[in-house]
């Protein structure tokens, strides 16, 4: 089930969640230092996380899947936000080098068709980044965040669905040790958390954040050859049978 657009933005509105929002987004821009001149998209509530890719970015729009709402994105460049169904996204084929899926995959019923779709509107290498929460970690077992709804993965699971949808995973990395509490002590040590986490717990993060690249197989070709040893076989069955 969907969380509700205005629940996500009064999220990221809280002290806690704009911790959430620099510590994914930094880890992002670690991944992707730049999209200068490149497309993208965001699927999904990314909103939080496109500060500097909307400066960068030929074009960059932010999809929201239909169950879910959404909301204008202010600011400048101006608002690009789409309402869309997440299995149709109103993008051509291979138009699009980035792709960032983030309160998305861990929500959506349709999670094969969902990645599939992602696959045809990339670009041969085309990128994506899949931020989920992580299964083991306690921001997954509590409800008061938009982590802890949903389906959440381990990083077997999302490579394997990614494996299973012509993608090359290329690593997995885990961001947000600070507890899911809304406590001053706890925030005001947030970036200790996250020092202390990498180094010791490093399996424990809040969410993973996987990225792949794009397969392209040689579908084409291997059509070609089937074809042509069905019009040999045809006119093979054709000839007229001597006696």
């Amino acid at each position: 089930m969907w969380p509700d657009v205005l629940e996500l933005r009064k999220f990221y509105e809280t002290r806690l969640g704009r911790i959430v929002r620099r510590t994914i987004r930094r880890k992002l821009r670690e991944l992707w230092p730049t999209v200068k001149g490149r497309q993208m998209i965001a699927l999904g509530y990314p909103t939080p996380f496109l500060r500097y890719y909307r400066e960068e970015a030929a074009g960059l729009v932010a999809l929201m899947p239909a169950e879910q709402g959404a909301l204008s994105w202010s600011g400048t460049p101006p608002n690009i936000v789409v309402l869309t169904e997440e299995t149709q996204l109103p993008l051509a084929d291979r138009s699009i080098d980035f792709a960032l899926v983030v309160h998305a995959l861990e929500f959506t019923a349709n999670p094969r068709p969902m990645i599939r779709e992602l696959w045809r509107v990339l670009a041969e290498g085309g990128r994506l980044i899949v931020v989920v929460p992580n299964r083991l970690s306690i921001w997954a077992r509590l409800e008061t965040t938009p982590f802890g709804q949903g389906h959440p993965y381990s990083i077997s699971q999302v490579t394997q669905l990614l494996n299973e949808n012509s993608f090359t995973p290329l690593g997995a990395h885990h961001a947000l040790y600070c507890p899911p509490s809304h406590s001053r002590f706890f925030l005001s040590m947030a970036s200790a958390w996250e020092r202390i986490g990498h180094r010791w717990f490093p399996h424990l993060s809040g969410v993973l954040i996987v990225e792949a690249s794009k397969q392209v197989y040689a579908g084409s070709l291997v059509e070609e050859m089937s074809w042509s040893k069905k019009l040999r076989l045809a006119k093979k069955l054709a000839q007229p049978i001597k006696n």
